[in-house]
């Protein structure tokens, strides 16, 4: 059952403070958001509630600082991490409730089917928790943003690393959906670049709870490194499991995407020394610690990077409509790619014109329990990765809006 919570907070300002500004002309007076995540399921931990939360952070920021004319309201609403329920609720929420732009979308196939109703309904598509490359790629559009991480850069970090460390024959545990078939993909391209070998894959259900075939099957491959093309409770049942059945030492598992939660819940001793790529880290400097602290005060965890990427995400759409004076889509897309990001979150992102929003990202290794100093004190940063090197190159771009 679809769960739906409101948030609307109003926002009134003098005339005098929009001296030398743009007189707003929203729709209604009133731009609406539209959480929609996995509040319950695998990704709620990554996504969920820390996204509502964040959402609500990065509209009270808002209105604080920005002092915009129009007033701002909040939806949220559980997807359960299936395409026809998050269709269902875009839907009605662009249709019937006046929503301006659908957010966060954890699940490739939930924000891929979102997507294309947001193309249809005008309305515009920020993608916080989302992976797969193939959401600038073939299946790209002119009203979505993906804001956070994608697949490619994920491969780029931690594929590239852990073969250049000695890794050089991997075996894939898969999640079968099309997120772990694009990580998959862009992961096997990696290794084999730098030199690596894919001796073969398996793939699970998601979500998955029992993993001990597929576990054996990679054990019998004899691969030095075990893929774990999967995200959330699947990637963290996988690793315990690996524990258990006496997988590791012996064989290396690679997280292609874990996030603080994930290392967190597992423990310091079960994940030391696991290489990963991230985009956001609560202790990289002052920025992100006081925003994380926030954070941290109300939902009592580190934020991950999908919620940090939902909080600037919301914070640059909502300029962008104050910078344009309304809520239509093609003015505020354009505002939001011309505009540079430059907060906790991001130094000198850029949205480019597939969609992609680039940013640096992060190498992290985690660190040995005698390591950590104090809580939420996991990684190591072992690279920083520039945007440019972090994300696809536009030339090897396969989005018809990019002209070549």
């Amino acid at each position: 059952m679809t769960m739906k919570k409101a948030i609307s907070i109003a926002c009134t300002t003098a005339l005098a403070a929009l001296s030398g500004g743009v007189q707003a002309q929203v729709s209604g007076g009133v731009v609406k958001i539209g959480v929609l995540t996995d509040l319950s399921g695998t990704y709620s931990d990554v996504a969920g509630p820390g996204a509502v939360q964040a959402t609500k952070m990065a509209i009270e920021d808002f209105i604080a600082k920005e002092k915009p004319d129009f007033k701002i309201e909040m939806v949220s609403a559980d997807h359960q991490n299936k395409a026809d329920i998050a269709s269902n609720k875009a839907r009605e929420w662009f249709e019937r409730e006046g929503v301006d732009t659908a957010t966060e979308l954890v699940t490739t196939s939930v924000a891929l089917a979102v997507m294309k109703i947001a193309k249809e309904k005008d309305r515009i598509a920020l993608m916080s928790g989302p992976a797969s490359t193939p959401i600038t790629n073939e299946q790209c559009n002119d009203v979505t943003v993906h804001y956070t991480y994608d697949t490619y850069a994920l491969a780029n970090g931690t594929a590239k690393a852990v073969t250049k460390q000695g890794g050089k024959s991997w075996f894939f545990l898969t999640a079968d959906y099309a997120f772990g078939q694009a990580l998959e993909k862009d992961a096997s391209a990696v290794v084999t670049a730098n030199g690596g070998k894919v001796l073969g894959s398996v793939r699970h259900p998601f979500p998955g709870s029992d993993f001990s075939s597929f576990l054996l099957k990679a054990q019998s491959s004899g691969a030095q490194v075990i893929g774990l093309a999967n995200a959330g409770a699947d990637t963290t049942n996988a690793i315990k499991q690996a524990a258990e059945f006496g997988i590791t030492p012996t064989q290396s598992l690679a997280g292609l995407l874990m996030f603080i939660t994930d290392v967190h819940s597992l423990g310091l001793k079960a994940t030391q020394g696991m290489y990963l790529t991230d985009g956001f880290y609560w202790d990289l400097n002052d920025e992100t610690r006081a925003w994380s602290k926030r954070f941290f005060g109300v939902q009592k965890k580190m934020p991950t990077m999908v919620q940090a990427g939902q909080y600037s995400s919301v914070y640059h759409y909502l300029k962008a409509v104050k910078a344009v004076g309304t809520d239509d889509t093609k003015k505020v897309m354009a505002q939001m790619k011309k505009t540079p990001i430059n907060d906790f979150f991001a130094k000198n992102g850029q949205i480019r014109e597939d969609g992609r929003m680039v940013h640096d990202m992060y190498l992290m290794q985690v660190k040995k329990p005698a390591e950590s100093k104090y809580p939420w004190d996991y990684y190591h940063v072992r690279q920083v990765i520039p945007a440019a090197e972090a994300f696809q190159p536009l030339a090897q771009s396969r989005c018809p809006l990019v002209k070549k």
